[in-house]
């Protein structure tokens, strides 16, 4: 029986080199990726709704509330 790793979300700190991909200051969804974090990458969800690997360092981790992350999963 496998169980699905639960999202995460992250703060866009930078978007050098990904302007057309990602926002600065913007608060993203991150899908576990192991091999992906063996490499320094992490998965965002982007603004092309599709998922990619981005360096880890363009990234902060954040907390969100119940509300807030029933509202950004519903948006």
């Amino acid at each position: 029986m496998t169980t699905r790793a639960k999202s995460r979300y992250v703060l866009c700190l930078s978007n050098k080199g990904y302007p057309a991909s990602l926002e600065q200051r913007k608060v993203y969804r991150a899908i576990p990726d192991a091999e992906g974090a063996k490499h320094g990458l992490i998965r965002i969800v982007d603004e092309s709704g599709d998922d990619y690997l981005y360096p880890k360092d363009m990234f902060a981790p954040v907390t969100l509330s119940p509300a807030v992350e029933r509202a950004i999963a519903s948006g």
